[in-house]
């Protein structure tokens, strides 16, 4: 299978290509020159190893929470090559991508994935590996000192900026992390390895239905407090 992934949610400009079992990788510290760089980027990677856009058996991006601009760019740049080539996308979670990396680094299975936000909030999401696949704790939200979610048990590992930048995060969970990454951000090494396990279980989608994950609005929610919110919508919608 070939595979080619892009991350571009924070300062960090990533690209990954997938062939067969071996992934390679092409990325910079860009700033906000995303736009600029990416498309280079990609051209650069594919030549190196003598691959055509019409080659790639899928595409994938991460697909956020991030830089609102940096994740429009990253949709827009695989939709532009899934259309072209006619061939499906995956979007994957950039904190979940986080979480990934951190996990191979540190052999934690429960990671807290964390990055800055600007303006003194945090892209947050905490996952846990189950039967050797990640679920979702906490999905991908924006909090601040104020709105911290609960987090049980201990053993947690830290990773992000998030925690980098912001003491409040690390003062809420300091007695449940057993491990604490710096300096960690999302790479498109890891999108393309946890998005050709969606791609294998058919869960590719076509180009024109890719989305960025925008979280500035959602709430902090545990998986049994979700489930507690759509029992309570379901029973409003009944009565």
């Amino acid at each position: 299978m070939k595979l080619l992934a892009v991350e571009t949610s924070t300062e960090r400009c990533s690209v990954a290509l997938l062939l067969g079992d071996k992934i390679v990788v092409n990325e910079t510290l860009a700033g906000q020159r995303h736009s600029e760089l990416l498309l280079d980027m990609v051209e650069e990677l594919l030549q190196a190893h003598n691959v055509k856009i019409r080659d790639i058996d899928a595409f994938a991006f991460g697909a956020g929470p991030g830089s609102f601009t940096g994740l429009r760019i990253a949709c827009g740049v695989v939709q532009g090559m899934a259309f072209g080539a006619h061939k499906k996308v995956v979007g994957i979670s950039s904190l979940l991508a986080l979480a990934d990396a951190a996990a191979k680094t540190s052999g934690a299975n429960r990671v807290i994935a964390a990055l800055d936000a600007r303006m003194g909030e945090t892209y947050f999401a905490a996952f846990e590996i189950v039967g050797g696949f990640w679920q979702t704790l906490i999905e991908p939200c924006v909090v601040d000192h104020t709105s911290l979610p609960r987090v049980d048990g201990g053993g947690w590992c830290a990773v992000g900026s998030g925690f980098d930048a912001h003491g409040y995060l690390a003062d809420q969970y300091r007695t449940q992390l057993g491990q604490f990454l710096t300096g960690q951000l999302p790479s498109a090494r890891e999108i393309a390895r946890l998005a050709a396990a969606e791609f294998a279980a058919g869960r590719a989608i076509d180009p024109q239905f890719a989305a960025p994950l925008y979280v500035r609005n959602k709430v902090a929610m545990t998986a049994a407090e979700r489930a507690e919110h759509r029992a309570s919508q379901a029973a409003l919608v009944k009565t």
